[in-house]
C-alpha cells in the first residue's frame, strides 16, 4: 500500500507541474498580447497624425519627417516582436514618433496636445535651455530649445548608441551618424563638449557623455516638462488620447 501512495503523490505533483508551466505559458501569452496591442494602439495613433499633418515650414516638415520614420520602424518592430520587451521597444519608438509630432505642431505654432510618456534616459540626458553657436571641423553647429529655419532639427532626448543626447532644436541631427552606425566616431565627445559646457539644462561633461549618463545631472530641472507624461496615457495607453482624431487633439 505505501508504494501505492507514493506513485500518488509523484502523480499529483507531476500533474501540478504540468498545470504550472500551462498557466505560466498561458500568462505569458496574455501579456506579450496586451504588451502588442498597447504598442499597436500607440503606434495607430502616431501614423494618424503622420497622415494629417503637413508641415507649413522646415522645422515641422523634418519634424515629421522623422515622426513617420518612427511610425515605420515601429511597425516593423511589432511584426517581428516575439517578447514582451520587444513589444515595448516597438512602444518607446512610437512614443518617440510622438514627440516628433508635438515638435512639429509647437513648430507650427500648434497646440502639441497632451504630455508624452517620458522615453529611456530622457530625463537624464536633459535639454537645451540656451541658443549656441560653435565651429567644428570648419562648419558651425547651432542648438536652440526654439524651432527655427537655423534649427529645423529636433530631438527629443534620450540614449543613442549608449551616450545622452539633450532635448532641442538644433542645426543638423550632429547623432544620426551614432543612431545608423551603432557606435559614435571620433571627435563626438569634443562636439558635445563645446556645444554644451556651462549649459544649465546639461549637467554633465563629455565625462558623462562617454559613460553613458548624465552624472551629476538633477531630474528635477525637466520635472515640469516630462513628470506629467506618465499618467496622461495609462497602462493601456488610453487617459486623455482617447479624442484623438487624427487631424488634431
Amino acid at each position: 500500500m505505501e508504494w501505492l501512495l507514493i506513485a500518488a503523490v509523484v502523480v499529483l505533483v507531476m500533474f501540478f507541474l504540468v498545470w504550472r508551466s500551462r498557466q505560466s505559458k498561458e500568462r505569458a501569452a496574455t501579456e506579450l498580447a496586451d504588451a502588442l496591442a498597447d504598442a499597436r494602439q500607440v503606434n495607430e495613433r502616431l501614423g494618424g497624425q503622420v497622415y494629417s499633418l503637413t508641415g507649413s515650414n522646415i522645422a515641422a516638415q523634418q519634424a515629421l519627417a522623422d515622426a513617420a520614420e518612427r511610425h515605420t520602424a515601429a511597425g516593423s518592430q511589432l511584426d517581428q516582436a516575439r517578447s514582451r520587451a520587444q513589444a515595448r521597444l516597438a512602444k518607446q519608438t512610437a512614443v518617440e514618433g510622438m514627440y516628433y509630432i508635438r515638435a512639429a505642431r509647437t513648430a507650427m505654432d500648434m497646440d502639441p496636445g497632451p504630455p508624452v510618456p517620458e522615453l529611456d534616459g530622457q530625463a537624464a540626458a536633459g535639454k537645451v535651455t540656451e541658443d549656441r553657436v560653435i565651429d567644428f571641423e570648419n562648419r558651425k553647429v547651432a542648438a536652440s530649445p526654439q524651432p527655427s529655419s537655423e534649427t529645423p532639427n529636433y530631438y527629443p532626448g534620450g540614449r543613442v548608441a549608449g551616450r545622452p543626447v539633450p532635448a532641442g532644436w538644433y542645426s543638423e541631427p550632429w547623432w544620426r551618424p551614432a543612431m545608423i552606425a551603432g557606435a559614435w566616431g571620433v571627435g563626438s565627445a569634443l562636439l558635445f563638449t563645446s556645444l554644451f559646457s556651462g549649459m544649465a539644462g546639461v549637467g554633465y561633461g563629455a565625462g558623462g557623455f562617454e559613460s553613458g549618463y548624465g552624472e551629476g545631472f538633477q531630474d528635477g530641472l525637466n520635472a515640469g516638462d516630462q513628470g506629467a507624461g506618465g499618467d496622461s496615457w495609462g497602462g493601456d495607453s488610453g487617459g486623455d488620447w482617447g479624442g484623438f482624431d487624427g487631424g488634431g487633439f
